[in-house]
């Protein structure tokens, strides 16, 4: 991703389609270079009542770009009154991803969002490349390094018309696996629902490495 010794989430997330809502899991690990430079960050962000992301590359980036796009969905619902689409939501991101990788920079902007929501139209799950491409996913989605072994198990697991409890459970399970392989990857599991009752925190597990 950016430099060496660029603070960077590593990293892996993912999301779930559900019949009843929506399953995001991240890891917790934050590298610069070959040092974790932090074990409990929250690759997880509620931007709404209805609406949260996955985030994935330089810390700064993510950081910065989820507070704007948090700050400007509420303007937003404030001045037209109305509930903000997941659509609108992610097309406004992906402006700004957009704009932050084609400006010439010392340090450049790298920074990957799945973003899952709902609005009046359903529940809804979109990819966010590091270019601003846009893509929606009808059933799973990985980003970061450890997605490889991710994929595995959602490749093997994933069943249409899985149930937001069965998800959460698959989710663990392919953020655990990336966790026992990728590097990047590790310290602790979050898990966030989507569901008719907004955005909820389901699991913060840390995972401690330590010789008692």
């Amino acid at each position: 991703m950016a430099e060496d010794n660029i603070t960077k989430t590593g990293t892996t997330t993912l999301a779930i389609m559900c019949k009843d809502g929506i399953v995001l899991c991240a890891d917790k690990r934050v590298t610069s270079g070959y040092l974790v430079s932090y074990k409990k960050f929250d690759k997880i962000v509620k931007i709404t009542d209805n609406i949260a992301v996955t985030m994935a590359g330089s810390a700064s980036d993510v950081q910065l770009l989820s507070r704007l796009i948090s700050a400007e969905l509420r303007l937003k619902s404030i001045r037209t009154e109305q509930e903000i689409t997941v659509k609108e939501a992610v097309n406004l991101l992906s402006s700004l991803v957009y704009s932050g990788i084609r400006q010439m920079s010392m340090i450049p902007s790298i920074s990957h969002f799945i973003m899952g929501g709902k609005d009046k139209h359903g529940f809804h799950v979109y990819d966010l490349s590091p270019d601003g491409t846009v893509t929606k996913c009808d059933d799973y989605v990985s980003s970061g390094s450890g997605s490889v072994m991710a994929y595995g198990v959602l490749e093997t697991l994933y069943e249409k018309g899985i149930t937001v409890a069965d998800a959460i459970k698959l989710g663990f399970k392919a953020i655990n696996a990336a966790v026992q392989r990728d590097i990047a990857s590790g310290n602790g599991i979050t898990v966030f629902t989507v569901t008719d009752d907004g955005v909820k925190k389901a699991i913060s597990k840390d995972i401690e490495y330590k010789i008692e």
